[in-house]
């Protein structure tokens, strides 16, 4: 079953995303807690959506995405920031219901595209990407701003 998080499953949430840290062996980068997950996630003005896949009552799987909007095209759609299956369950189809199911909610809000970024060194999950119809943006170089950078620049705000 797949179906919209709730706040009460940000325990789960956190989990998964642990999970993806600790597959690309980087999960001692993961700052975020569960608590972050409650306050941004949920409410009045959530910062991002997600997607939980249940087995049994048992969650095995996660799509956290955030609505977004391509000018160059007129219509919005959704960045899929966190694609989890439960390695018990992979190989069955359930991670591409899951983003099936983000492409159908976002179909039926006018959205028209998925946006994702895939670890460079991660080969499995690019395969899996593009079997399921996703392709390099040949136009595109994700940059970003963080930290210290991040503060000075807000800081240059008028």
């Amino acid at each position: 079953m797949i179906r919209p998080a709730t706040i009460e499953d940000a325990e789960a949430i956190h989990a998964m995303i642990l999970g993806i840290g600790a597959a690309l062996d980087q999960a001692g980068k993961i700052r975020g807690t569960v608590e972050d997950l409650r306050r941004y996630g949920f409410g009045a003005d959530p910062a991002f959506e997600a997607l939980i896949a249940e087995d049994g009552g048992r969650t095995v799987g996660l799509c956290l995405y955030f609505r977004s909007f391509s000018t160059w095209r007129g219509r919005p759609g959704a960045y899929v920031q966190d694609l989890y299956v439960d390695p018990a369950c992979r190989g069955g189809g359930l991670g591409r219901r899951l983003l099936a199911a983000c492409a159908a909610r976002m179909a039926a809000r006018g959205g028209t595209y998925i946006r994702l970024s895939v670890d460079a060194a991660n080969g499995a999950a690019q395969g899996f990407y593009r079997r399921a119809g996703f392709r390099p943006a040949a136009d595109d170089l994700i940059h970003q701003i963080d930290g210290e950078a991040f503060q000075r620049l807000a800081g240059e705000a008028p």
